[in-house]
């Protein structure tokens, strides 16, 4: 096993990095599961209670009828039908209606990494030296004292139940309540071949103990998802992935932002995980950018999907295909399940920020990363989802 290689200053960027990771707000098992168990469904129907929550459930099945759907067969198993011809893919289309207790933890379990996903090769030139493996390391628990801000994506698509990672991000226009987690445009829309993933939820710091996958079989649901399940009710990614992803055209565009709705009452995801990192939207070349860390819950082989895993290393070029944007790479052994995995880097103020996202590595074997640098088209889509849901 090789011993993470950081540049000179690395320990105090590690040390910037894990106190920004780290939630302001009470963790969720400070209190007995017996006296506080977590919330497990959502309904499909605007609640008094829901707020704001329901006005956007209620938007989303005025979508689907307006596609013809038909809400009750939705919700009975009619989101299975993947027909190219119906499958939503345009910008505008995105619809997500709760679908109760459907995502339980021997669900999540069985999902896998999509497809594409890191294990996809991708090449170009343009690139610096392919960068020396970084071994992942296995976040501290409980992951809600740690890195809250981090959880699973578990979404469905044409080839079953599929598993990313995100990171909750700050809203310029909810300061303090923001609802918007950053992940993967590949874990949200299949791109050149397909539309919009259907039954898209966010769990911050899944598995909070870091039970093994035996083990959490048999836990209790606060210890699975203790902050609940939230489902997206709105995402955006790049049109440059909506057109063409999948290809090496599109990776340095694999981004995605998503507005996602609390299953019970008015509490904002921010204020519920009591965490959320800025953006940093610069897009700094990788010499400027220094080291990185990379979070999330790598699925395929070596690892499990259920443990937690960062790797800290500096930031080089790599290049997909010629005229595109230069990616960020760094070495780690992360795999597939770790897409959409937030890209930190302390800034020049000393904040910690979110600086890109996991979205490729090597074909068959694992050693490195590489994640858009986020700049302008980024940048708008984090606006574009502010302002639609700014009160």
């Amino acid at each position: 096993m090789r011993s993470i290689r950081l540049m000179p200053a690395a320990t105090g960027v590690a040390a910037a990095l894990a106190i920004a990771l780290t939630a302001t707000a009470c963790g969720p098992t400070e209190t007995p599961a017996a006296d506080k168990p977590a919330e497990t469904t959502a309904t499909a129907t605007a609640s008094p209670a829901a707020g704001d929550a329901g006005d956007a459930l209620a938007d989303g099945l005025d979508k689907l009828k307006k596609h013809g759907v038909d809400i009750d067969k939705w919700k009975n198993g009619e989101w299975q039908n993947w027909d190219q011809a119906t499958w939503l893919r345009e910008a505008e289309d995105f619809v997500n209606p709760v679908i109760d207790g459907l995502w339980d933890t021997e669900r999540m379990q069985s999902a896998t990494s999509p497809d594409p996903t890191v294990e996809t090769q991708a090449t170009g030139g343009g690139s610096d030296p392919v960068p020396r493996p970084v071994t992942a390391q296995r976040e501290k628990t409980p992951y809600h004292r740690n890195a809250a801000p981090v959880g699973k994506i578990f979404f469905d698509s044409p080839k079953g139940h599929m598993v990313c990672s995100g990171t909750i991000v700050k809203d310029p226009r909810r300061p303090g309540k923001s609802n918007l987690v950053w992940t993967a445009g590949h874990c949200v829309h299949a791109g050149k071949k397909g539309g919009w993933y259907r039954n898209i939820t966010f769990v911050p710091a899944f598995n909070d103990l870091g039970k093994s996958p035996s083990a959490l079989r048999n836990a209790q649901p606060h210890q699975v998802y203790p902050y609940g399940q939230y489902w997206a009710d709105w995402a955006v990614t790049s049109g440059e992935w909506i057109r063409n992803g999948g290809t090496n055209q599109a990776w340095p565009y694999d981004y995605a932002v998503l507005h996602v709705q609390p299953q019970k009452g008015r509490k904002s995801l921010e204020e519920t995980v009591g965490a959320a990192l800025p953006m940093d939207f610069s897009a700094p070349a990788p010499a400027r950018t220094g080291t990185v860390g990379a979070w999330g819950y790598p699925a395929a082989p070596p690892y499990n999907g259920v443990i937690m895993h960062k790797c800290l290393d500096r930031a080089t070029r790599y290049t997909t295909a010629p005229a595109t944007p230069t990616m960020y790479r760094i070495g780690c052994t992360m795999t597939g399940g770790s897409s959409g995995g937030g890209w930190f880097r302390v800034m020049p103020n000393g904040k910690t920020a979110l600086v890109s996202n996991t979205s490729i590595g090597p074909a068959g074997r694992n050693g490195w990363l590489a994640g858009p640098q986020l700049g302008k088209g980024a940048k708008a889509a984090h606006e574009m989802v502010s302002k639609k849901f700014a009160r």
